[in-house]
């Protein structure tokens, strides 16, 4: 049966068990079965990996920038930036970026923080300090560089992870990929370096209460436009979303924002859990081992028939293709396969960012 269910008040079941909420199981379905499947290694991780090459690449991007996080831009998302927007148009307060002829914007590196032994976290000082970003959610931006020694600039689109309404800067958290010329690039830099951005791009439009319930399945550093949307949702007392986190990893040291997502958890435990899925876990890992399967989806996820849901999909090639097909191209979501498909969802019930 599908977990969205099975909500009900969370309960600690040992000291390396997060809190998760439910409503009182159904027949048949109960807390040993559920974390039984997020224990169960490998189970089905054959199909996960369908001509995808060696399985941690394909599900973590170990040597792939994934999708919403470094893959390289097109022209139609620059394209998809918005007319201009901001000051003089009676939203308040000024945004930084306001799309249309624009162009890119060049911002000072404030500060580097190491996050882990391959991510670090990069703060970016906006040229106005009253201002804003200007991002809705969710949304992103394009980067841009060209060192002395290529014919053609790089561009690549990140997701910040301040809060769209934080005045003076943006942060960004990045984990460096070999080969991945945007993102070394990053990790090169020093504070007080400079660095161009463009946008807003618009991804998925949200709205308080535009779904009762979503899901995020996220590989890696496809994290960041989740934790955008979740953000946003528990940000506003007016918005009751339920949400489901299924994020896959290499390493517990890989879990991206876990401190922020913990929190998360502690102040709506009725609303918001999250599984964390480990292809190479620690002594006395609690939940999932192995990669993200069919029966873990249809154990945590709301279920195609269960009212106004929307489940989003973000990380390496991998993962997109198996859990939700590829998308087609970066402005177009493409036909919906994989697990997702095969649990009965549709292609309207699905976003791939």
């Amino acid at each position: 049966m599908f977990a969205s269910r099975v909500f009900r008040p969370a309960q600690q079941l040992s000291s390396h068990v997060r809190r998760y909420a439910t409503e009182p199981p159904k027949s048949g379905s109960n807390n040993t079965l559920l974390y039984g499947l997020l224990g169960a290694g490998a189970l089905g991780g054959g199909y996960y990996y369908l001509n995808s090459g060696n399985p941690t690449t394909a599900q973590h991007g170990a040597k792939n920038e994934s999708g919403a996080h470094g893959m390289p831009a097109s022209k139609n998302e620059e394209k998809n930036i918005p007319a201009k927007t901001g000051a003089g148009t009676g939203i308040a307060p000024v945004k930084a970026f306001t799309g249309g002829d624009q162009g890119f914007i060049s911002l000072l590196l404030e500060s580097v923080e190491n996050v882990s032994h391959n991510t670090k976290k990069f703060r970016f000082k906006l040229n106005d300090e009253d201002s804003t970003s200007g991002l809705p959610v969710a949304s992103a931006l394009l980067t841009k560089f060209k060192g002395p020694d290529m014919e053609k600039p790089v561009v690549r689109p990140y997701t910040p992870v301040s809060d769209e309404d934080e005045k003076g800067y943006l942060d960004f958290v990045v984990k460096v990929y070999p080969n991945g010329p945007m993102s070394e690039h990053l990790h090169a830099m020093k504070a007080g370096e400079r660095l161009d951005f463009k946008g807003p791009i618009p991804k998925y439009p949200w709205t308080a209460n535009k779904h009762d319930q979503i899901a995020l399945i996220a590989g890696g550093t496809g994290i960041t436009p989740m934790y955008q949307v979740a953000r946003a949702i528990f940000k506003n007392p007016e918005d009751k979303t339920k949400v489901t986190l299924v994020f896959g990893n290499v390493s517990e040291e890989d879990i991206l924002l876990k401190k922020e997502w913990e929190e998360l958890e502690q102040k709506f435990p009725q609303r918001f859990r999250a599984f964390y899925v480990l292809d190479n876990p620690p002594e006395g890992w609690t939940q999932g081992k192995g990669f993200i399967t069919k029966d873990l989806l249809k154990t945590t996820l709301p279920g195609p028939k269960d009212g106004n849901i929307k489940l989003f999909v973000c990380g390496p090639p991998g993962l997109y293709k198996a859990i939700a097909g590829p998308k087609k191209s970066p402005g177009e979501q493409g036909e919906l396969s994989g697990i997702l498909s095969e649990l009965g969802y549709t292609q309207e019930q699905v976003y791939k960012f």
